[in-house]
C-alpha cells in the first residue's frame, strides 16, 4: 500500500493521476469556482437583457419597414458626430434594428501636461497592431425598422453582465493582462483535473460501479460528500471537458492549432484571407445600403438575421453576413458587394469552408450553450450551476482525508508501580 498525504490508494498510477488532481485543484479552485458561476451567469444573457428592456429589442409590427439609408440619416442627424459601423437587422418583423456606431469619447487632458513623444519608427496602435479604436462600436442604438425612431442607445460595456463577461474572462482585467493569464491558466487546469477525474473515477468492480453511478442521500455526511463529488462529476465530466476545451481554442494559438490538426484541416489565417474590393469609378456615388443588398434579396429572404458592414473607404466593398433559418449563430455566410455596380465581388459560404474552419465557428456558441438554442442553454446552465460544488466537496474530501477536525484520540497512561526497597 502507498500513502501520500491525504490518500491512500494502491496504484502508482493512481497516485500520481490523484496527486495531479488535488494540487491542481488547490491551485486553482478558487478561480474555477469564479468562473463556474459567472458563467452560469451568462448562459441567459440575451434572455435577461431581453426580458428587463423589452422595449427595447421589440417593437409593434408596421406595414412598410423604412429603407436602410433613412436609418443611416436619422443616426446622421441624431449623433453627427457618431460614425456608423454596421446595422443588425432581423426578418423577425416585431424585432429592432441595431446600429453599432462609434462616439467619439471627450477625454481630459492635465493642464500643462506634453503629449508622448513618437519615437521614430513606432507603429500606431501598439506592438499588436491592433485596429484604430474608430473602428470599434462603443455605442448601440436600438431603432423602430417601420419609423426610423430612436428607441434607446446603450454602451453594453456599462452594463452589469458585461462587467460579469469581464470578470468570467480577465478577472476585470484586459486582454494578456495578468487576469487574463490568470483564467487561460485555470482553465487549463481545469481541463487537467476533468480529464484526472474521471480516470481516477474508473471503477474496478461491478460492485463499485453501482457505488459510483447513484448518490445515497440518507448516508453519512463525509458519504454524501464523497457522492456529490464522484458521482455528479462523472455525469457532468464530458459537458465541462467540452466548455474547457472551447475556451482554451479562444484563448490559445496551440489550442486552436490543435483542433485544425484534430479534424485534418489547414489553418486559415487573416492574412490568408483578402477582402474584395470595389472597382473605384470617379465621379459615381456608392450605392445606398438597401441597394446594395438587392443583389442578396433571395439569400435575406431565406434568413433569419442579416448585418450590413459600411465600406471603410471608397476601395471597400458592402459586407454582408448572413445568418440562414434553422442555422447555428455565428455560423454566417459572408458576401463582399461592390459599392458602386451593386454586384457580388466575393463570398465565404459557411458550408464550404474546411471541417476545423466550421467547428471554430461555432466554438463561442459550444461554449455558452446557446449552439442549439434553449435546451443547449438549460443544459448548459444546470452544468454550470452544478459544477459549483466540486471546489468545495474537493475541498472537504480533502480535510476529512487529512483528519482536520477529527479529535485525537488520548493514549491511556500507563500507572508505573513503584519499587519498595527491602
Amino acid at each position: 500500500m502507498i500513502n501520500i498525504p491525504g490518500f491512500i490508494v494502491y496504484s502508482p498510477m493512481k497516485v500520481f493521476f490523484r496527486t495531479i488532481h488535488l494540487y491542481l485543484s488547490l491551485a486553482a479552485g478558487v478561480i474555477i469556482f469564479c468562473s463556474c458561476l459567472t458563467g452560469t451567469m451568462l448562459v441567459f444573457e440575451k434572455d435577461i437583457q431581453q426580458a428587463l428592456h423589452h422595449n427595447r429589442y421589440f417593437v409593434e409590427r408596421g406595414q412598410t419597414r423604412i429603407p436602410l439609408s433613412a436609418i443611416k440619416a436619422t443616426l446622421k442627424n441624431e449623433l453627427p458626430k457618431a460614425k456608423l459601423l454596421s446595422l443588425m437587422v432581423y426578418t423577425d418583423p416585431e424585432r429592432s434594428i441595431e446600429a453599432s456606431v462609434f462616439l467619439p469619447e471627450k477625454k481630459e487632458k492635465k493642464e500643462g501636461a506634453p503629449a508622448p513623444e513618437k519615437k521614430a519608427g513606432e507603429k500606431k496602435g501598439g506592438k499588436d497592431d491592433k485596429p484604430k479604436e474608430a473602428d470599434r462600436a462603443n455605442l448601440t442604438v436600438m431603432i423602430n425598422p417601420y419609423t426610423g425612431q430612436i428607441i434607446e442607445q446603450f454602451n453594453r460595456r456599462e452594463t452589469f453582465l458585461y462587467s460579469v463577461e469581464m470578470f468570467h474572462r480577465f478577472l476585470l482585467g484586459k486582454r494578456d493582462s495578468v487576469g487574463d493569464w490568470v483564467i487561460s491558466i485555470s482553465t487549463l487546469f481545469f481541463l487537467v483535473i476533468l480529464i484526472t477525474g474521471v480516470i481516477l473515477w474508473w471503477p474496478k468492480t461491478k460492485a463499485i460501479t453501482k457505488q459510483r453511478l447513484k448518490i445515497k442521500w440518507d448516508g453519512s455526511g463525509k458519504r454524501l460528500t464523497n457522492d456529490l463529488h464522484i458521482v455528479t462529476g462523472f455525469y457532468t465530466s464530458i459537458f465541462l471537458i467540452i466548455i474547457s476545451a472551447s475556451g482554451l481554442v479562444m484563448t490559445f494559438k496551440w489550442a486552436n492549432n490543435t483542433l485544425f490538426f484534430l479534424t485534418g484541416s489547414k489553418v486559415v489565417g487573416k492574412e490568408d484571407t483578402k477582402a474584395p474590393l470595389s472597382v473605384y469609378q470617379p465621379g459615381i456615388k456608392a450605392l445606398k445600403p438597401e441597394l446594395a443588398a438587392a443583389s442578396l434579396s433571395d439569400k435575406i429572404a431565406n434568413a433569419e438575421s442579416y448585418s450590413v458592414k459600411l465600406p471603410k473607404d471608397t476601395a471597400a466593398a458592402y459586407i454582408f453576413s448572413v445568418l440562414k433559418k434553422g442555422s447555428v449563430e455565428l455560423a454566417t455566410d459572408v458576401y463582399y458587394v461592390d459599392q458602386y455596380s451593386g454586384k457580388i465581388a466575393g463570398s465565404v459560404i459557411y458550408a464550404d469552408k474546411n471541417l476545423g474552419q466550421r467547428i471554430r465557428g461555432v466554438i463561442k456558441p459550444i461554449h455558452t450553450g446557446s449552439i442549439y438554442g434553449w435546451p443547449t442553454k438549460i443544459l448548459a446552465f444546470i452544468i454550470c450551476l452544478v459544477s459549483l460544488i466540486f471546489p468545495v466537496t474537493g475541498v472537504m474530501m480533502w480535510l476529512n482525508r487529512i483528519g482536520v477536525g477529527k479529535k485525537k484520540k488520548k493514549k491511556p497512561v500507563r500507572s508505573r508501580t513503584a519499587a519498595v526497597p527491602a
